[in-house]
């Protein structure tokens, strides 16, 4: 038995789950999460709790059971509190700008880019030079600040770039003569 899948998943009682088959979907106050269980795979409730277990000993019912606790539970998490992404632009005249749904970066190219967020998705820039991207689905979040990072990831000789804010960038020496 996977030991992950031991674990149940707490629901707050401002989430509701409802499941129709193998489509379970997860709603609260910051939005509304789908996925499907697999069909090796079995759900429990029990007072508040969700419990998931293999249907059959099979190692990949094993590995589907524990994979599905965690996504059940980063949906949990996702709309009761919402996943956070600190972007950190460094550089002389890198700045970031939020007008709408669009982020507008200046980051050292010719041209300014406009990046569009997706549906489920906003952004804050708390000053010039950082930039919070926040949602439900973790992946979503995870994916558009991997996005936004990846117009000027950092360099490793003078750092200058988009990183996160916890992100320790390798640095190395300049060429001696």
């Amino acid at each position: 038995m996977s030991r992950i899948a031991n674990n149940p998943v707490a629901v707050p009682t401002s989430v509701e789950i409802t499941e129709a088959g193998q489509q379970l979907t997860v709603k609260g106050p910051k939005g509304t999460l789908q996925h499907r269980i697999h069909n090796l795979v079995e759900m429990r409730r029990e007072e508040g709790e969700l419990r998931f277990s293999a249907r059959n000993d099979s190692k990949q019912a094993n590995a589907l059971a524990g994979t599905t606790r965690s996504l059940v539970n980063g949906m949990v998490t996702g709309v009761s509190d919402g996943f956070e992404r600190k972007l950190e632009l460094i550089g002389v005249g890198y700045r970031a700008q939020l007008k709408g749904k669009v982020l507008n970066l200046t980051l050292g190219y010719s041209h300014p880019i406009d990046y569009e967020l997706p549906e489920g998705v906003s952004a804050e820039t708390p000053s010039q030079t950082e930039i919070l991207v926040k949602g439900a689905d973790k992946q979503q979040v995870g994916q558009v600040a991997a996005e936004i990072r990846a117009f000027r990831p950092p360099e490793p000789y003078k750092g200058k770039g988009v990183r996160y804010s916890d992100e320790v960038v390798a640095r190395k020496e300049a060429k001696k003569k």
